[in-house]
């Protein structure tokens, strides 16, 4: 049996290194040209205006927040649709609680409606073997249903200023308190996936769960406990909506599990698991926030800002294939 050149060795491993190059920090190019061209494009507009780009920050808190524990998930190979839905249903249960017993019981009753919805979808999926994207759909449906079913469809307005400062509308001297929980989840959420046990839990998980399991990685619940913590930070994310808007109700972050999503491919992580960065999908969330804020200020529809956030999200998927077949 002849062995393998030194060369054709070495070449495998260049290859590898420019596949990992790519894949990395494609997005961080991306939102460096994207920012350029708005810069240039909208100079006369206010985009590189203090305000407006504290105004991105605040805009795409909810969905970099989210963004950061769905890099979990779909590193572990699976995928959560409800996490959308999700926020509309803590957002009014947050609300509701609130106006009977209280800040504090509020933000208990919204993430333990995070903890249960998130659990639900890591039993079904790890346990009952129904496929993540069909479950998680489902949820999607559920949680919904529930959220317009106890409010009537009406909002719950939040009257407390304690809240609405914490989540969503106050300072910190002059930085904003979302852009304050941006960099915490940043902060958490790299530990987590870099520095601990459980995150190279995931990434050999979602990589090969069969070789996995043979080194003593229990990949169901690795899974499972993914999807719990995916439930309660978009829950959290629902709180963000309420306290910046100061109510609740069961449009917040609908659709917002497409921009998740798009964020956290668009950062390098693989739709078939494995590969996962938490920095990119800050990254990802902000570019889609660059996007959006300029095209606001360009002066197009929203009907408009919908396809092309359906071609980023097009992209992100594109992107994603050409990484797992390269």
């Amino acid at each position: 049996m002849s062995k393998p050149s030194v060369t054709g060795t070495g070449e495998a491993r260049h290859r590898d290194a420019e596949r990992f190059e790519w894949r990395q920090y494609v997005v961080y190019g991306g939102f460096v040209l994207v920012f350029l061209v708005f810069s240039a494009a909208l100079f006369q507009s206010g985009f590189l205006t203090a305000n407006n780009l504290l105004n991105i920050v605040r805009q795409t808190s909810t969905i970099t927040v989210v963004a950061v524990a769905m890099t979990f998930v779909i590193a572990s190979g699976e995928i959560d649709l409800s996490v959308g839905a999700l926020a509309g249903l803590a957002s009014v249960t947050t609300a509701m609680a609130i106006a009977q017993f209280g800040v504090l019981a509020g933000i208990a009753a919204g993430l333990l409606t995070g903890l249960v919805v998130g659990l639900a979808n890591g039993i079904l999926v790890t346990r009952a073997g129904i496929p993540s994207f069909l479950v998680t759909l489902g949820m999607m449906g559920i949680t919904t249903g529930v959220a317009m079913w106890i409010t009537g469809t009406a909002p719950v307005p939040i009257e407390r200023e304690s809240f609405n400062n914490v989540f969503g509308s106050g300072n910190l001297g002059p930085i904003p308190s979302l852009f304050l929980w941006t960099l915490l989840s940043l902060a958490v959420g790299h530990v987590a996936l870099r520095k601990i046990p459980y995150g190279r839990k995931i990434l050999a998980t979602g990589g090969n769960p069969i070789a996995a399991s043979f080194t003593g990685v229990d990949t169901a619940r690795t899974k499972l406990l993914a999807l719990a913590i995916c439930g309660v930070v978009a829950a959290l994310g629902g709180m963000l909506y309420a306290g910046r808007l100061h109510s609740g109700r069961f449009q917040w972050g609908q659709g917002d599990e497409l921009s998740v999503i798009a964020a956290v491919i668009l950062g390098g992580t693989s739709l078939s698991g494995g590969v996962g960065s938490v920095v990119g999908a800050v990254v990802g969330s902000l570019l889609i926030g660059l996007i959006n804020n300029g095209l606001l200020l360009m002066g197009l529809e929203y009907s408009q800002q919908l396809i092309v956030r359906g071609a980023i999200i097009i992209l992100a998927v594109a992107l994603a294939r050409r990484n797992a077949s390269a």
